[in-house]
């Protein structure tokens, strides 16, 4: 588990470990280990194969993940887990809310981690991957073969490193409506800036066109090819303008 780096002493939350190989293998490093595991049945195995560690049975998604480790908002936190590809958004959302981890690592499905590493303008650029990066640095470290599991899944898994920013380019207190803004012009993925932020908004051209020009971004350019901080920057005028997500 290099990629998570977790030293002697160091506390790993771990998310759905099932029977608790990675478990195991993080324990082996010395490290303090506390997993969640929806499912009861997979509990009693994990625990007896890791005695070292705390495996608590709950739904990852409802948990307070600080409290379950027991560690206060100013101490370190490192997670980690092979993540369900169907609630991958959620725990995402969850492992990024402050005070943040100091690194997380997940294992997710290939095109998931495609997206949340890549580069403003790319294929797989998008709502989710802006969403990210405006708070944490991201990896995609390696590929899992489907073969590499049992069974197989249909699909190929990959490994993402994700380090929060010791400043984020969002305010924690404005996550929410930097969410709003980005899913809100992404949905206007085709259409030009000044032409989606109309609709978002509901302003006027020129308004709009002049909340672009502060935020030192083309009206003509499309979501896709604006980077978080371009993003952020646009929040800001918006707010300083008067806009109020719903």
């Amino acid at each position: 588990m290099a990629a998570l780096a977790p030293g002697p002493g160091d506390l790993v939350l771990e998310i759905g470990p099932g029977p608790g190989a990675l478990t195991e293998v993080l324990a082996a490093r010395g490290a303090r280990v506390v997993a969640i595991e929806k499912d009861r049945d997979l509990v009693p195995l994990a625990q007896s194969r890791v005695p070292g560690a705390r495996i608590v049975e709950g739904d990852a998604l409802m948990l307070d993940w600080r409290a379950v480790a027991g560690v206060r908002p100013d101490q370190p936190l490192l997670v980690t887990g092979n993540i369900p590809y169907n609630i991958t958004s959620p725990l995402l959302d969850r492992a990024l809310l402050p005070p943040r981890p100091a690194r997380i690592v997940f294992l997710v499905q290939k095109e998931v981690a495609e997206r949340l590493a890549a580069p403003a303008g790319g294929k797989t650029y998008g709502a989710i991957t802006v969403g990210v990066q405006a708070v944490a640095r991201v990896e995609k470290l390696f590929t899992v073969p489907a073969g590499a599991f049992i069974p197989p899944p249909k699909v190929e898994s990959a490994a993402v490193r994700i380090v929060p920013l010791a400043e984020p380019l969002v305010k924690d207190a404005e996550v929410a409506a930097f969410r709003r803004l980005v899913v809100g012009l992404f949905g206007f993925r085709r259409k030009q800036l000044v032409r989606g932020l109309r609709e978002l908004t509901g302003w006027p051209a020129e308004r709009v066109t002049g909340a672009l020009e502060r935020a030192g971004l083309a009206a003509s350019a499309r979501p896709e090819t604006v980077g978080p901080g371009g993003f952020a920057a646009l929040l800001a005028v918006l707010i300083d303008g008067g806009w109020r997500p719903d």
